[in-house]
C-alpha cells in the first residue's frame, strides 16, 4: 500500500490548494469529529499554530453527526468532516448531499484501491489519513493473553457473558463497522443470529465508541470491541489495557471529507491539506494511531505490514445498498 505512492505525504507541509495559507488566513472553521476530544483538540491546535485562524471541533457520536449534517443541509454550519470508524459511513454518505468534493495536492496521484485497501473516494468525497484495526481490548489483569478471544465467535463463548462491551452501532461508526462486517462476511441471516447472540453477552452498549474500550480500563468490563489504538492510548495511560487483532477484521483507513456547502469551504480545504502534512500525521501518530504516511513512525505497535494478512474483503457496493437498512433494522430489533 504505501512506499513510493505516499511519499507526497512526506512534505513538513501541505503544498497543496490552500494548506500553506494565505495573507488573511483561513477564518473560523467547524470540524465535526466522533475522534478523541483532546486528541482532535491538539490537531486544531497545531493547525492553528501553523495555518493561523480559528477551529471549533463539534464532538459526537459518528451516526449523531450524520444526522445533524443531514439536518443541516439547506444551511450547513459544519466545514470539515474527520473520522467516523472508517470508510463505510463515509460511502454510505457520499451521495445524500452531505459531503463535497476536494482531494488534496498530496492525494491526487493515489490510486483509489492499493493493496486491497480503498484510500481515497474515486469522486474526491473523501480521503484516507489514517489506518484502523477493529478488533478487542481486554483488561490483562481479568483477562490472560492466552484466554483472550481471537476470533469473532469468540466473543460468543459462555465465559464471557455479562463481561463484555461495544458501542451501540446506532450512534456509533465504531459499531456500525462491527454489524456491517458481520452481515458481509455471514449473510444477513446468520449475521443477525451472531448480533442477537452477542448483544445477550453484552453489559453494555454506550453511545461512544471509544466507551467500551475505557470501560475495560476501569475493570468494567473484561473484552471490549475497539480500534486498535484506543487500546493503546490507554495502555499508555499506565492502564492494564492489551490488544488482539482477531483473525479476520475490518483494515480500513479513516478518512476526512469537506462538508457540502461549507460556509467555509477554503479554511476546509485548507485542514484537509493539513491533515496529511507531516506535523498533522505525526500527531496520529503521537496517539497510536497508523499514520497513512509511511515516513512517519507511530507509537502503535502495529503496522500495514503486520496487520494486513488479517484485513477482511469489505464488500463497498453492498454498504452503500444496505448501510441504511441494517442501521434501521438494528433499532427495530435492539432499541
Amino acid at each position: 500500500m504505501i512506499g513510493g505512492l505516499l511519499a507526497g505525504c512526506a512534505g513538513e507541509e501541505s503544498s497543496g490548494g490552500n494548506g500553506g495559507g494565505s495573507s488573511d488566513g483561513p477564518g473560523n472553521i467547524t470540524l465535526y469529529s466522533p475522534e478523541t476530544p483532546d486528541f482532535t483538540k491538539e490537531l486544531a491546535s497545531k493547525f492553528e499554530e501553523v495555518n493561523g485562524g480559528k477551529v471549533d471541533v463539534q464532538y459526537a457520536g459518528t451516526n449523531i453527526l450524520v444526522n445533524r449534517m443531514m439536518a443541516e443541509k439547506d444551511n450547513p454550519q459544519g466545514d470539515v468532516w474527520y473520522g467516523g470508524g472508517g470508510i463505510l459511513t463515509f460511502e454510505a454518505n457520499a451521495d445524500k448531499g452531505i459531503i463535497g468534493a476536494y482531494m488534496p495536492d498530496e492525494a491526487k496521484d493515489w490510486e483509489v484501491v492499493e493493496d486491497g485497501i480503498k484510500l481515497k473516494h474515486e469522486d474526491d468525497k473523501y480521503v484516507g489519513v489514517e489506518v484502523f484495526v477493529l478488533g478487542f481490548a481486554y483488561n490483562t489483569e481479568l483477562v490472560k493473553k492466552e484466554e483472550a478471544p481471537k476470533t469473532w465467535d469468540d466473543l460468543l463463548d459462555p465465559k464471557w457473558k455479562g463481561k463484555i462491551q461495544f458501542a451501540n452501532p446506532a450512534a456509533s461508526g465504531t459499531s456500525t463497522l462491527m454489524v456491517l462486517n458481520q452481515m458481509m462476511q455471514r449473510g444477513e441471516s446468520e449475521g443477525w443470529e451472531y448480533m442477537e447472540k452477542l448483544v445477550d453477552q453484552a453489559n453494555s452498549m454506550p453511545d461512544s465508541g471509544s466507551a467500551p474500550t475505557k470501560a475495560v480500563a476501569m475493570g468494567e468490563a473484561h473484552i471490549a470491541v475497539g480500534f486498535d489504538f484506543m487500546a493503546y492510548e490507554a495502555q499508555a495511560k499506565g492502564e492494564t489495557v492489551d490488544f488482539v487483532v482477531p483473525d479476520k477484521t475490518p483494515i480500513l483507513v479513516n478518512p476526512i471529507s469537506m462538508v457540502e456547502g461549507a460556509p467555509n469551504e477554503k479554511g476546509a480545504k485548507e485542514f484537509m491539506d493539513f491533515m496529511l502534512s507531516k506535523d498533522a500525521q505525526q500527531i496520529l501518530a503521537d496517539w497510536y494511531h497508523i499514520p497513512i504516511n509511511p515516513d512517519v513512525e507511530s507509537k502503535t505497535p502495529l503496522t500495514l505490514e503486520n496487520v494486513k494478512s488479517h484485513a477482511v474483503d469489505l464488500d463497498i457496493d453492498w454498504v452503500n445498498k444496505n448501510y441504511d437498512k441494517v442501521r434501521n433494522e438494528w433499532k427495530e430489533k435492539f432499541q
